[in-house]
């Protein structure tokens, strides 16, 4: 599975911005997909998911503020991030899950950078 996203740049805090995740290859099988976070020194935690029937979670720092959503068609995800703070800056990473009885395989794209300026 390859995933390429895009859509980081720097914004001011309470800014707005779009992240675009696309998925290519292997795709058999993903049932999840969404979206991580990454500071230095912190570990990768999940922003939001959405399963191909629609069902979605929210981290609760983001909840209200970001919204994730996903045309199974596209295999294509994005995450709409209102009210920017400056605690979301991270490296953003867009994630497919692919639950199988021999297991639970998560595969990762490249990482787009978010900075939000206070």
């Amino acid at each position: 599975v390859q995933l390429q996203a895009s859509g980081g740049g720097l914004v001011q805090t309470g800014g707005s911005l779009r992240l675009s995740c696309a998925a290519s290859g292997s795709i058999f099988s993903i049932n999840t997909m969404g979206w991580y976070r990454q500071t230095p020194g912190k570990e990768r935690e999940l922003v939001a998911s959405i399963t191909s029937g629609g069902s979605i979670a929210y981290a609760s720092s983001v909840k209200g503020r970001f919204t994730i959503s996903r045309d199974n068609d596209k295999n294509m995800v994005w995450l709409q991030m209102n009210s920017l703070k400056p605690e979301d800056s991270a490296v953003y990473y867009c994630n497919a899950r692919r639950a199988l009885a021999s297991g639970v395989y998560n595969f990762f794209g490249q990482g787009t950078q978010v900075t939000v300026s206070s």
